[in-house]
């Protein structure tokens, strides 16, 4: 790794451990850790979106599956939310391979209108179930009882829980980006014909891809339920869950192993600051600002903010 390279690894690395230490007020650890949620959730998709091209806008369906099963082991049996983060991520698998195995038929935006599709089909579902808790969702244990219960008055431990959580999904996809698997993720996005031409197993390696995806979806799905304590149709299965996603990576850079981090860091304080001032209406004014980011960025910069980094650092080298 080049010296300056892991110059900058160590100092993000600082940053980040750092952070909730020098920024001690319980608003700005609560601001902290909703980052990194949405950086886990944006690199889970990233992984799918991003290194194989294949835009699904019905993540949230894996990001709800993760945050129903805990609190419904809770609600049922009591059990501790730990124990319905792998049930969360089996059952998010599976419902990617049910998903995958007819969608991956399709192509382009006909395989991102299928995704939303799939995800607004469940959603319904899941807001009619009683089972599930119908339209008004379910509860976790409002008291602890012990500290696998993953509640914690301050946002702290949420923090660096999330921050490990976050530095083993980086390593995963850094690990990917330089294996055979990463080079044929890559193939696919630059052109699915010229890849199998070559040999590229292309159905099944996307499938590897969106399973892979679901799962650390869904493990953001639990991390938010734990947290948080309470899950419904929509805060689990909206739409706006998947559009969050998708924006934080584009406009980070998609296809880039720290975009998603990058696009988290600017998008949550941007959506908290529109809400807090602005009240209920901010809300609205968000997703408004969202979705002039979102022309900006297909119009001038498609490969995000780190595409424009690198051109003006090679402008300037040049």
């Amino acid at each position: 790794m080049r010296p300056r390279r892991a110059t900058g690894w160590v100092l993000l690395g600082a940053v980040l451990l750092g952070y909730p230490l020098v920024f001690s007020d319980a608003y700005y650890a609560q601001l902290g850790t909703l980052v990194l949620l949405g950086a886990i959730s944006a690199s889970a998709w990233n992984l799918v979106g991003g290194y194989a091209g294949q835009v699904s806008v019905g993540h949230a369906v894996f990001f709800g599956a993760g945050a129903y099963l805990p609190l419904l082991l809770y609600k049922i049996w009591g059990w501790s939310p730990i124990v319905g983060f792998p049930a969360g991520i089996a059952v998010s698998v599976a419902i990617a391979l049910l998903i995958g195995l007819p969608t991956f038929r399709l192509s382009g935006h006909y395989f991102s209108m299928a995704t939303i599709a799939v995800a607004e089909l469940i959603r319904i579902l899941v807001g009619n179930w009683d089972f599930l808790g119908a339209s008004i969702g379910l509860m976790g244990p409002a008291t602890p009882r012990a500290w696998w219960d993953l509640v914690f008055q301050s946002s702290i431990p949420y923090y660096y829980l999330y921050l490990a959580v976050l530095v083993a999904l980086l390593a995963l996809t850094f690990a990917m980006e330089r294996s055979r698997f990463g080079y044929y993720l890559r193939a696919i996005h630059a052109g699915e014909r010229a890849a199998r031409s070559l040999g590229v197993p292309v159905r099944r390696c996307k499938l590897y891809a969106l399973m892979l995806s679901a799962a650390f979806s869904s493990v953001a799905g639990s991390l938010y339920a734990a947290k948080f304590g309470f899950i419904d149709p929509n805060s689990g299965f909206g739409i706006l869950v998947s559009v969050n996603m998708v924006l934080m990576a584009a406009l980070g850079g998609a296809g880039r192993l720290l975009g998603p981090l990058l696009g988290a860091a600017i998008l949550v304080p941007l959506q908290i600051t529109t809400n807090s001032l602005f009240g209920g209406g901010g809300t609205g004014l968000t997703y408004i600002l969202y979705g002039g980011i979102i022309m900006l960025i297909a119009r001038f910069e498609p490969g995000g903010l780190l595409e424009l980094w690198d051109r003006i650092r090679g402008r300037r080298a040049a």
